[in-house]
């Protein structure tokens, strides 16, 4: 680029838009997660606001939705991957059976993979349509809750060796987890309340070794949790944080037997 058109006025406009279209972007995919990992109603007439636009069409388009009732409940007989919004046909979608059909619905919900009740079926009818989320909904790891749980912390990720805890604490940065009090932490909104999962990564100088704890929750007013009482987001989001945490950790070599 010349160096008179570099210096000149509309290139700094024109640098200013690309990184207004840059934060659009994130911000479009970020409220749309949202949504995701809180289940949220969402009017139509939202969507049908929004779906022209790029930013919010990327992340919206082919995430499964259902109908949200007006009591507020998830209608799964009126579900599918999500293809458009018109103010007179409704939300068009792909259901299970692969055929596009128009659910009349003022409200629609995207909800948390572990409250699809057909998840496997989902999952395989975007491999057959060759379709990509802009979300992380249908491959997001997910944990179900396991029946009659009756202790308050899992222990499954305990002992994970890190040779520096600034090593812990930047990983789970990086995957946009919270660090605080020597705990990862990830809050989700989930029966009808706040929850944060708590997961031990050490608390001692940046610099020094630390082995991870025990993964636990409290409410809203920070007190424990027994597992019983954590919803199936919860639940799942907190061991989706330790999982991904916990698989960053040193892994001794075994030496080859003589």
């Amino acid at each position: 680029m010349p160096k008179e058109v570099k210096d000149s006025d509309a290139a700094d406009q024109l640098e200013a838009l690309r990184d207004w279209l840059k934060d659009h972007d994130k911000e479009c995919l970020a409220t749309v997660d949202l949504w995701m990992l809180r289940s949220l109603a969402v009017p139509r007439a939202v969507l049908e606001q929004v779906w022209d636009d790029p930013s919010w069409r990327t992340p919206l388009e082919n995430a499964v939705i259902v109908a949200v009732t007006a009591d507020g409940g998830h209608d799964h007989a009126k579900s599918g991957l999500l293809r458009g919004a018109d103010k007179k046909k409704g939300v068009g979608v792909v259901d299970l059976d692969g055929e596009t059909v128009w659910l009349a619905t003022d409200r629609i919900a995207i909800p948390h993979p572990i409250l699809l009740p057909e998840l496997d079926a989902w999952r395989e009818l975007v491999t057959q349509l060759g379709v990509t989320q802009g979300i992380a909904q249908l491959h997001r790891e997910t944990h179900p809750k396991p029946p009659q749980l009756a202790a308050s912390s899992i222990d499954h990720y305990e002992d994970g060796k890190f040779a520096m805890l600034m090593h812990a604490i930047g990983k789970a940065r990086s995957l946009g987890f919270k660090v605080r009090g020597g705990f990862a932490t990830c809050k989700v909104w989930d029966n009808g309340g706040v929850t944060e999962a708590r997961y031990w990564i050490g608390s001692d100088s940046p610099e020094s070794e630390t082995v991870t704890g025990s993964l636990s929750w409290v409410d809203g007013r920070e007190k424990a949790l027994p597992i019983a009482d954590v919803g199936p987001v919860a639940f799942s989001e907190g061991m989706r944080m330790a999982s991904s945490i916990y698989a960053a950790r040193v892994v001794e070599k075994k030496e080859d037997a003589s």
